[in-house]
Formats: C-alpha cells, sequence, structure tokens
C-alpha cells in the first residue's frame, strides 16, 4: 500500500513538474516574440498609420496657413479650406483608432503618452485655425504650432516601432531618420512659401531657410548611411532629376538673397515645381525602403512562428502523455471520490433535510434506511468512505434522538401546560361565584384582582400549549358576535379600565376560531398598554370589510422604528421556527402562530399619534351574520345574577372607558331572573347599568366558561 500510495505521489509531481517547465520554456521563448509580432501589427494599423496620414495633411495645412497668412486677407482660401477638412476626417480616425481599447492595451505607456499628447494638440487646432484666420497669430507662431504637433506624430513612430531582432530595430530607425528628413523639406516648403506669397525674403527667414536645406541633406545623408544593403534602391533617387532641380532651386535661394525685405530670386512657381516632384520621390523611396525591411523582417517573423508552432506541438504531446498517465492511474480514484462527494451533497442538501422535515411532521425514521452504508475499496480512498458511512449514520441518529428529545418535552409541557389550564378554569368558575356572593367591597375587589391575574395565567398557559406546536384548547360550538369577542380580550387585560371600546360593526365570528381570536386580540392590546404611559388610554375598534373584519387597536405610546416595524410584520407574516433566544418578542410569536393557524392577517403601522397601530383581519370565511339571539348557554351566562354597580351622587353610573363597568360594588344581593327585570333596578340610569353589566358579562364570561372542547378531563385524570 505504502509502495503504490508512493508511486502515484511520484507520477503526479511529475507530471505538474514536466508540465509546468514545458510550458515555462514555451512562454519565454515563443510567447514574449509572438505576443511583440501581433502587438507591433495591431499598433500599426490602429496607431502607426492613422498617424502617418494625419501628419502629412497637417504638413499641407502648415503650408497652406503660412501662405495665407502672408497673403492678402480677402485673397481666396478654398485650397486651405479643403485642406483643413481632410485633416478633420484624419483626426477624426485618428482619435477613434488610436484611443480604441485594442490599441491603447497593445502601447507601451510611453507610446500612450504620446498619443494622449498628439490628442490635446489637435484639440487645439480649431482654435489656432481661428486665430489664422482672424490673423491673431503670426506666420511663425502658426508654422511652429503645426510643426510641434508633427513632431508628437514623429515620436509616435518611435515609440511603437520596437522589434526584439536588433537588425529590424536598426533597419527602422534609419527609415524614421528619413522620414524626418522628408519633414524637415516640409518645414523648409512651409517657409519659403510664405515668403513667396508675402514677396519680402527677410534676413531671420533666410537665415531660417539656410538652416532647414542644411538639415535636410544632412538628416537624408545620416539616414542612408545606416542602410548600404539598399544602395540600389535611394542612389538612383538622390541622383535623379527631382532632387538635384530642388539642390538648385535651394542653392539660388541661398546664394541669391542680397539684403533685408528683398524679392527672392525664385518664383513661387518655380518653387512648387522644385518641391513638389522632390517630396513625391522621397515618399516613394520611403515607401520602398520600407518594402525592403519588410522583406528582410519576413525571415524572423517565420521562425518566431516556427518556434511557436513547436512549442505548441511539444506542449501537446506533453498533454497528451499527461492525460494518458491520468487515465491509467488516476481512473480508479476519480471515481471514488466523485462517488463520496455525490453521497455527500446528497445527504447535505436531500437526506438529512428530509429527515429534518419528517422529524418535524411527527414520522418515525428508521436509521438504517436513511444512513445505507456506501461500499468502498480498501485502500485510502476506501477508509475515507467507511468514516463518512459513520458520520452519516451519526448524523441522522442524533437528528432522530434531538427530536424525539424535544417531542419528549414539549408533549411534558404541553400536559403541564393542559393540567394548568383545566386548573384555572375550575379557579376562575370559583372566582365567579364567590363574586357573586361577596358583600365586602374591599373584598369584592381583591377577588376581582385575583380573576385578572388567573385570567392572565391561562393565557400564559396558553401560550406554552401555542409554543409546543398544539392547540390551546378553548373551542366554541356557536357563533359569537364580535363585538362580545372584542369585550372577552379586553377582559383579559388587568388595566382594561384604559382601554375605550368605540363603535364596533355587528359581525359574529365562527365558534371553532373564537378562542384564538380572543387570545390573540389579548395579546396585541396588553402589548399596547404595555408600551404607552400610563395614563393614555388605547383604543379599540372592528369594522366590517369587503375581505373580512377588522379590529384596530390604536395606542399612543413612543411607536417603533420603520425597521422595528419592518421586522416585527415580517415575523407575524411568516413565524419562524421557535428558539430559546426568542423570547424578546414571545409575545409576537404567539400572535403569528394564531394568526397563522386561521389566515389572519395582522399588521404593524406607525399611528397617527406617533404611537402603533396594529391592524387585524380576520378573513371573510370566519366572519358570519351577527346571531340574532344568544343560544341557550348564552342567555343563561347573560341572565346570570347581576349586581347594580354603585351610582355617583348625580346619579350616573361610574364605567370604563371600553364600556364595561368599573368592577366595585357596595352590597351584594340575589337578583331575580331575567322573567323579573323590575327588581333588580329601576329608572334609567339603573336600566343603563344593567344593559352594561349584562353586555360585559355576556363577552367576558363566554371568554371564560364556554367549556373547551377539548377540556373535559380534569387535572386529576389528565395523564
Amino acid at each position: 500500500m505504502k509502495s503504490r500510495t508512493s508511486n502515484l505521489r511520484v507520477k503526479i509531481a511529475f507530471l505538474l513538474v514536466s508540465l509546468t517547465a514545458l510550458w515555462a520554456f514555451a512562454a519565454f521563448v515563443t510567447l514574449r516574440e509572438g505576443l511583440n509580432l501581433i502587438w507591433i501589427s495591431s499598433l500599426d494599423q490602429q496607431v502607426g498609420r492613422p498617424t502617418d496620414s494625419l501628419v502629412s495633411l497637417l504638413q499641407d495645412e502648415r503650408r497652406l496657413s503660412a501662405v495665407a497668412l502672408a497673403g492678402p486677407a480677402d485673397a481666396p482660401r478654398d485650397a486651405l479650406t479643403s485642406a483643413r477638412a481632410k485633416t478633420n476626417a484624419a483626426a477624426d480616425v485618428f482619435r477613434t483608432s488610436a484611443l480604441g481599447s485594442s490599441a491603447q492595451f497593445a502601447a507601451t505607456g510611453l507610446a500612450r503618452q504620446r498619443i494622449d499628447e498628439l490628442k490635446a494638440k489637435l484639440d487645439l487646432l480649431e482654435t489656432k485655425r481661428s486665430e489664422i484666420d482672424a490673423r491673431l497669430i503670426t506666420r511663425t507662431g502658426a508654422v511652429k504650432y503645426y510643426t510641434d504637433t508633427i513632431g508628437i506624430g514623429y515620436q509616435i513612430y518611435e515609440t511603437i516601432a520596437t522589434f526584439d531582432d536588433r537588425d529590424i530595430n536598426t533597419r527602422l530607425g534609419h527609415l524614421l531618420t528619413m522620414s524626418r528628413g522628408r519633414e524637415v523639406l516640409s518645414q523648409e516648403d512651409a517657409l519659403m512659401s510664405g515668403v513667396l506669397a508675402d514677396g519680402n525674403f527677410r534676413t531671420h527667414e533666410a537665415a531660417e531657410f539656410g538652416q532647414l536645406v542644411g538639415a535636410q541633406r544632412y538628416i537624408r545623408t545620416l539616414g542612408l548611411a545606416g542602410l548600404p544593403d539598399d544602395a540600389a534602391i535611394f542612389d538612383p533617387v538622390l541622383k535623379g532629376p527631382e532632387l538635384t532641380k530642388l539642390q538648385e532651386v535651394e542653392d539660388r535661394l541661398i546664394l541669391g538673397y542680397r539684403d533685408d525685405a528683398t524679392m527672392p530670386v525664385v518664383s513661387a512657381a518655380e518653387w512648387r515645381a522644385a518641391v513638389d516632384p522632390a517630396r513625391v520621390a522621397l515618399i516613394q523611396l520611403d515607401n520602398d525602403l520600407a518594402d525592403a525591411a519588410v522583406e528582410r523582417a519576413s525571415w524572423p517573423a517565420i521562425l518566431v512562428v516556427v518556434r511557436l508552432v513547436l512549442a505548441a506541438g511539444l506542449g501537446l504531446i506533453a498533454v497528451i502523455a499527461s492525460v494518458i498517465v491520468s487515465v491509467t492511474t488516476a481512473r480508479a480514484l476519480v471515481s471514488q471520490l466523485r462517488r463520496l462527494r455525490d453521497a455527500a451533497d446528497e445527504l447535505a442538501t436531500v437526506r438529512l433535510p428530509r429527515v429534518v422535515e419528517r422529524l418535524r411532521a411527527g414520522e418515525e425514521v428508521d436509521v438504517a434506511v436513511e444512513a445505507p452504508p456506501l461500499i468502498f475499496g480498501d485502500d485510502e480512498i476506501g477508509q475515507v468512505g467507511q468514516a463518512f458511512n459513520a458520520a452519516q449514520e451519526t448524523a441522522v441518529r442524533t437528528a432522530v434522538e434531538q427530536a424525539e428529545l424535544r417531542r419528549s418535552v414539549r408533549d411534558v409541557f404541553v400536559s403541564l401546560a393542559r393540567r394548568s389550564q383545566t386548573l384555572l378554569h375550575r379557579q376562575l368558575t370559583l372566582l365567579d361565584g364567590m363574586e357573586r356572593r361577596a358583600s365586602d367591597p374591599g373584598e369584592l375587589d381583591e377577588l376581582f384582582r385575583v380573576d385578572h391575574l388567573a385570567t392572565r395565567m391561562r393565557r400564559n398557559a396558553e401560550n406554552l400549549i401555542v409554543l409546543s406546536g398544539a392547540a390551546p384548547g378553548r373551542g366554541w360550538r356557536r357563533t359569537v358576535p364580535a363585538v362580545d369577542v372584542i369585550r372577552a380580550a379586553i377582559a383579559e387585560v388587568e388595566e382594561y379600565t384604559r382601554v375605550t371600546l368605540l363603535p364596533t360593526d355587528p359581525a359574529g365570528l365562527a365558534g371553532r376560531a373564537v378562542g384564538d381570536v380572543i387570545h390573540l386580540l389579548a395579546e396585541l392590546i396588553e402589548n399596547a398598554i404595555s408600551f404607552s404611559p400610563p395614563h393614555t388610554t388605547v383604543d379599540v375598534r372592528g369594522s366590517e370589510v369587503g375581505t373580512g373584519y377588522t379590529v384596530e387597536i390604536i395606542d399612543r405610546g413612543l411607536g417603533m422604528s420603520d425597521a422595528d416595524l419592518d421586522e416585527a410584520n415580517e415575523q407575524l407574516r411568516h413565524p419562524p421556527e421557535f428558539k430559546l433566544s426568542s423570547t424578546a418578542r414571545l409575545g409576537l410569536f404567539v400572535v403569528g402562530r394564531l394568526a397563522e393557524r386561521h389566515h389572519i392577517e395582522v399588521q404593524l403601522r406607525r399611528s397617527p399619534s406617533g404611537g402603533t397601530a396594529v391592524i387585524v383581519l380576520i378573513p371573510g370565511e370566519l366572519i358570519t351574520e351577527t346571531p340574532a339571539l344568544p343560544a341557550p348557554a348564552a342567555l343563561a351566562i347573560a341572565a346570570a345574577p347581576l349586581v347594580a354597580p354603585p351610582q355617583r351622587p348625580d346619579g350616573e353610573r361610574e364605567l370604563a372607558p371600553s364600556g364595561l363597568p368599573l368592577r366595585t360594588r357596595k352590597n351584594s344581593r340575589s337578583v331575580p331572573t331575567q322573567a323579573e327585570p323590575s327588581e333588580v333596578v329601576g329608572g334609567p340610569a339603573a336600566e343603563q347599568a344593567r344593559k352594561l353589566m349584562a353586555s360585559y358579562q355576556l363577552g367576558s364570561r363566554r371568554a371564560r366558561f364556554e367549556i373547551p372542547e377539548d377540556m373535559d378531563a380534569t387535572p386529576e385524570n389528565d395523564g
């Protein structure tokens, strides 16, 4: 096993080292030269040739601008206008091509700098033309602008013509020297054309003309000296009639100068007849020399291509060999790793989540079925596979055990909560009887306080049941008026006197949802009271809408930030899985679970007073018409003994803002049945108090004493 592992490592290492060395060698030998050829070709097409055309047209425009400044202001300028149009077109081509992404990528930093400098000069072209047309610039200044611009173009030539071959670079340097000689001749032409148009050959102009003549002859001689192999090309041109005639005219102008501001000894026509053929001959000479240089550079370029092909061929052979070795030595390894990867991916993305979902749904899970062992070999990969088998079995078994533990804990909590719920229900029944029999106001007040605490304890027990995923237990078999549901929710809040029940639309709520809606509203009302100042009230009203029935709960507290509102609404829309760390907003979690059970929509928003408004939308499927008369059980509750509350000296009864009576009374007495209402209280005030008390008792006692469908068991037999 150790020998096989060692051989595998050696083969892989040898493969990597050989491939790296081969491709490093190929890249070092051929890639640089090949890329250089590609970049030079790209720069020649996108920068060199557009620059060459632009330079030639700028030379013509320079000469015509000098003539225009030397001649009369009203002289025809058709030739200058045409030259400017051609220059503009060439400048646009240069900007588009030289500033393109491919040219900028291939160019060196110095080349990009020269291109930017030429662009900046071209941006001033229209300004200089305006100065020339308005004669705001001297002939010397105009010629200097054009000469500087053209000089940057020649600097661009020098930055892009760089080859790895030294002989080619030398030839290109001499060709650029020849081209600069033509530029000096063009400067000479611009100077003399302006002098001939002006008619005066001044001393400084004569001196400059002599310098230009000497410079262009010297530069041409210097350039040709480096091209001895091309003597057969340039000798006929140097000894030809065009350059001979130009030299004669130049000599006549230099020797014929007498004093300042005299007429040149040569006319404009004679000068043009001498300089134009000479320029054409020199341009043709440069082209012939360039063709010869390209022909001589073709063999080095071919060698570069051959080296590139050979390197690619050797690289291809090495790659093929490496593939063969890899296929023959690592096929089993790759297959095992792929199986292991697929199994791990399936466990993480399919099987384990599926097991968790089934466990959450309460299904039984067989560990052996959900985590079948995979068969691997006995090598190192096989050992990894066996470890994976153990890991997946442990993961599934742990998930099952944790789910069983959570289910057991939940069942214990639900059982305890059910027992507490039943005991509290019985306690509330006893408290109600004690309240009916109490005669002392202080004792009655204490009983009411205990009553409220017991009601809240029952709701907390129901919260525990909701958190455990079970149904709270309170259920109604008949439709209950919505106003009674709201009053029952208010009655479950300790500080119910701070709740104002506004006018409420009549409607009926299906019995199956009454308990959960009371619980939901009580949580929201208590939350509104808890987070608002003690001197403020909480408004509650119910309204029938097209899609169901809404209950609005509005407080006057400090409100919530937009971020907190968004977070709370998201939790209400999509209640998350309950965690022990999420107890900060336990009430919202319970509300969300209850709302989700009956498809009730709960939304928090900012109230006009700066507090928080809660909108509870009960769907239409739970809303029915208001029952015309209470059911017999309800009538019994409504007809339960009522005690007239004390009246103030002015005869009015003290009531809470919610419409519920304040729970105080001065004496206790038996009250006649419904058939004898006149014996309870008398007069309008007493009748109003009786109705209010009956309304309160009907709502709160329905919430308290309707026998839940699943509460028939007592604590003694519950479990």
